[in-house]
């Protein structure tokens, strides 16, 4: 018997801004949500959308069990609602599970965050940390990438003016983005005087605070063709977590994403993701981890993200054309900006980004400090 095949339809991105204060989220999710109506006319109870996975989280939204207060806005006050409260790349996971596993046929995913909310993202990252130990000594996700970079940058070679030539690269195929948040182009010598955070973290190897919601429409194979043309099939599904105790991992490793890719590949039948794949959307937070998570997807070799930068590794395999993280999403939902941009790349809608006849592309996501879990997502035209 075949195997099944989830499809995502269709995608709905809000821009993201550093601060919109003129909105709430329920305002930014009506926007997401209308486009993806209009895009797919497709409608809620018998027949149409029987279960919506929700991902956001509680801290960013400054109260508990926070999808409460959008249930209705997405439709999910007299239907299934499940919340996604881990990196939103996950919701595609389980709701490509939910499908998979003929519970449903047609699932909505949607997610949003406000980081200007937060007074802080530091103090917010740090509640990530075991409340005994980790949080006690003031560590962040800021801090735990300080000194993973410093690790890395050791292990690599990666140098001050390759970071700068990432977040510079970054910025330009983010200009090209009209969903992008810091879009301004900036020269190298602009990136390398920016403020020191942690060193080696200058301002500009740092996302900017972002805020942004984001949307997409999965279907059964048997029903995807009622609401595209253009289906975009998940053949790849994968996470895996490192160590709790940060001080009981080898921040260098990749452990988790090496899994992560391992199980994913495996499941959509790639032997070689880096000749398979026409484009790789990554997530990185800070400028140095996109070579390091280049390396944990088997794009480049073990310790050799510093030689894949020099020799233009993040044009050849066309990494981040959305400007990536780096350009601006918010954290908790990045991952479903990646997978957004890598379903339009397959669709032909990526606009002055789009790769020529991309066939196969793979998003990823992270969460936790330093890269603690990871995601991955292959998809295929």
């Amino acid at each position: 018997m075949a195997t099944k095949r989830v499809a995502i339809c269709a995608v709905a991105q809000h821009k993201n801004e550093p601060d919109l204060w003129y909105k709430r989220f329920q305002n930014m999710l009506l926007d997401v949500l209308e486009d993806l109506q209009g895009q797919t006319g497709f409608k809620y109870g018998e027949n149409g959308v029987g279960i919506i996975v929700s991902a956001s989280d509680d801290f960013f939204d400054a109260r508990t069990i926070s999808n409460n207060g959008v249930t209705d806005v997405i439709g999910g006050q007299y239907l299934a609602e499940e919340k996604m409260a881990q990196e939103g790349l996950n919701a595609i996971g389980y709701a490509n599970a939910i499908i998979l596993s003929g519970h449903k046929d047609l699932v909505l995913i949607m997610g949003h965050c406000k980081e200007s909310q937060g007074e802080s993202r530091n103090m917010i990252t740090n509640c990530g940390f075991d409340p005994f130990y980790g949080r006690a000594t003031g560590l962040d996700y800021l801090n735990a990438a300080g000194l993973q970079a410093q690790a890395y940058m050791r292990k690599s070679g990666l140098t001050d003016d390759q970071l700068a030539e990432i977040v510079v690269r970054s910025r330009q195929w983010a200009a090209r983005n009209p969903y992008a948040n810091a879009q301004e182009v900036v020269p190298a010598g602009k990136v390398k005087a920016s403020p020191m955070l942690c060193d080696p973290i200058r301002q500009l190897h740092a996302y900017p605070v972002s805020d942004g919601a984001v949307g997409l429409l999965l279907a059964s194979e048997e029903r995807a063709r009622e609401f595209t043309d253009n289906p975009v099939w998940i053949t790849g599904f994968a996470n895996c977590m490192d160590a709790f105790f940060f001080g009981d991992r080898d921040l260098t490793s990749n452990f988790a994403l090496k899994k992560a890719t391992a199980n994913a590949c495996r499941r959509a039948g790639i032997q070689d993701l880096k000749k398979a794949a026409d484009v790789a959307e990554v997530m990185d937070c800070y400028a140095y981890q996109q070579p390091m998570w280049m390396e944990g997807l088997g794009f480049c070799g073990d310790g050799e993200g510093g030689r894949f930068i020099a020799e233009g590794g993040p044009g050849k395999y066309r990494v981040n054309l959305s400007g990536g993280t780096l350009a601006g999403n918010p954290m908790i939902i990045s991952g479903l900006y990646r997978a957004a941009e890598a379903t339009l790349q397959l669709q032909g809608g990526a606009g002055d980004r789009q790769v020529p006849d991309a066939k196969c592309a793979v998003a990823h996501s992270t969460n936790g400090p330093a890269g603690q879990f990871h995601s991955v997502l292959i998809l295929e035209a």
